[in-house]
């Protein structure tokens, strides 16, 4: 399998997923509350990883964020590390999002970590 391969996306009112081979999924969870989508869950099986699927789930996101002129709050762990990279897309942020320092981001991206890690 290609590691750039591109999948069909498809979104419900709280769950953006791609269906991969086998009937596996692969999802990011959100909810919408006074126009601010936030992105609280991704998840990737493990054998698709590092495939560039939760990123294609995340980039989904912007567009529907975009075209329903809401702004995203990353939550989980992923979306954090991926606004932290992709400095050009923090635009479509909650203004609280888009100023951070540098240091600001890890220290979320730490507080994410952990808040996942004990959820487990």
């Amino acid at each position: 399998m290609s590691d750039s391969q591109d999948y069909v996306i498809r979104h419900t009112s709280q769950i953006i997923y791609a269906t991969l081979p086998g009937g596996k999924k692969a999802f990011l969870k959100y909810v919408v509350e006074d126009n601010v989508m936030k992105l609280l869950q991704t998840y990737t099986p493990e054998e698709y990883r590092g495939k560039g699927i939760a990123s294609q789930l995340v980039n989904y996101a912007i567009k529907l964020a975009q075209a329903n002129n809401w702004r995203i709050e990353p939550v989980c762990s992923y979306t954090i590390n991926y606004f932290m990279k992709n400095r050009e897309l923090r635009l479509i942020l909650t203004e609280k999002y888009r100023d951070l320092s540098e240091e600001e981001w890890r220290r979320l991206l730490e507080e994410a970590l952990a808040r996942e890690h004990k959820g487990r």
